[in-house]
């Protein structure tokens, strides 16, 4: 299995601030990304959520904040209750022209067990979702 993080690279049409913000915040998370009960970013926090695959499959997710770099970088662990595995997705974020550069990186993914909800390509599918649908139009509304 390949050891290639998965990348996605965005362009939004807002400030640095309001996607640091939308990334970091829990209300304003919650508006378009997992429903969190708790989140801080603090490197060493933890908190978790329930989401489900194409199958609608529920995995409970669990993260621990690893870096935070206000107003720049984010990262977390991202693991499954219950599986092997321990992957970390990166939000970097960087000025470009009058709006914001998204990198997402989310690398470790090779060490989920080769079952179809932890292939490459729905980590790809889910991310593209986020990053180009649901986060885009949060920040455009």
């Amino acid at each position: 299995m390949s050891t290639q993080p998965f990348v996605i690279e965005r362009v939004y049409s807002a400030p640095i601030q309001k996607v640091w913000e939308a990334i970091t915040v829990r209300e304003k998370m919650k508006e378009w990304y997992f429903d969190l009960a708790e989140f801080k970013p603090e490197v060493g926090f933890e908190f978790e959520f329930t989401a489900g695959d194409k199958d609608n499959f529920q995995y409970r997710h669990l993260c621990r904040v690893t870096k935070v770099v206000e107003g720049k970088t984010i990262a977390y662990t991202w693991r499954y209750d219950g599986y092997d595995g321990d992957s970390e997705v990166t939000w970097e974020l960087f000025p470009e022209g009058n709006g914001t550069k998204l990198i997402l990186t989310h690398s470790g993914l090779e060490t989920f067990p080769p079952l179809d909800s932890f292939k490459k390509e729905n980590f790809v599918a889910g991310w593209t979702h986020i990053t180009g649908i649901s986060l885009k139009e949060y920040l455009e509304k």
